[in-house]
Order: C-alpha cells, then structure tokens, then sequence
C-alpha cells in the first residue's frame, strides 16, 4: 500500500475552492477594474516575485514585505485583494511542477518594458535581505531568459537595483 502525504491545510478544501471563485469574479468582472492587468497575469506576477523569496531556503519576512509593496504599487490592490492574490501565488507554486506556466502568460502578455519591469522587482525581492544567495541569482537568471530578456537586460538591471540599495 503506497502512503501518499497528507495534502496541506486549504488545498483542495471547499474554502481555498470559494477564496479562487470569489477572487477571479471580482477580479475578471469586466465592469471591475476596466483597463487592469487581469488577474491571470497578476497571479502570474506575485508567483513569480514569491518564488524568488523561497529561492535561498531562508524565510525572509523582508523578502515577503517587499513582494507585498511591489505588487500593491504595481496593481494597485488593497488589502483584501492583496491577500487574497498572495494566498492563491503560494497555493499555485504548490501545485505547480514548473514555472512555465507563469512565465507562458507573462510572454504572452507583456511588452518588453513590461518584463523589464518585473526583472527589476525579482531583483529587488532577492536584494531586499541584503545578500544575493546564488540559488536567487540561478532562478532569476533562468526567468530572464524563460521571459525572452537578453542578457545584457539581465546584467544593466541587476546592477541598477544592487547600486540603488
């Protein structure tokens, strides 16, 4: 008999199921929000950004804070809508074997000073604690190119955000 784990607490329970429905009708509702990244690409967005939080092992609450403040000034959400995407970002890294997916819509939908943009705010979540882990630089490096970023993007931008701290 195969012992498969225990799924974690609000995963695939009646509740997680209600916060999504909840989340993508007020969120997809085309009188709400008209002119707005939609949610997809929000989602993508804040999955992206808290991957990089959990690149170096290390819980990092300022690595969390400063993914919270990037996306509440990128998306101009408040609190409840702030909460209840970073609840479905981590709830979909769960779920998900790869980050292609996130990446897919990003390529899909963003010009490319719109994922220059999202290169400087993964670099300012890994700078945030003050020290670059090299597994932050590997996922960062792997997403510019997975977002279609040329290197010299990768390398100008990174040094503009380790210059600024």
């Amino acid at each position: 008999m195969i012992n498969y784990p225990a799924v974690p607490p609000g995963v695939g329970s009646k509740p997680m199921i209600e916060r999504i429905k909840r989340y993508f009708s007020t969120h997809l509702d085309p009188d709400k929000g008209a002119g707005g990244p939609p949610a997809r690409l929000r989602l993508a967005t804040a999955a992206l950004l808290l991957e990089v939080t959990r690149a170096d092992f290390a819980a990092e609450g300022v690595e969390r804070r400063t993914v919270v403040a990037l996306l509440r000034r990128r998306f101009q959400l408040d609190a409840a809508a702030l909460d209840d995407l970073l609840e479905l970002a981590d709830a979909a890294l769960r779920d998900s074997v790869s980050l292609y997916p996130f990446t897919r819509l990003i390529n899909q939908h963003y010009t490319q000073e719109q994922k220059r943009e999202l290169l400087e705010c993964l670099w300012r979540v890994a700078f945030a604690d003050g020290t670059l882990d090299k597994y932050e630089d590997h996922l960062i490096r792997t997403l510019a190119d997975l977002i279609h970023l040329p290197h010299a993007d990768f390398i100008r931008t990174k040094l503009r955000v380790q210059e600024s701290r």
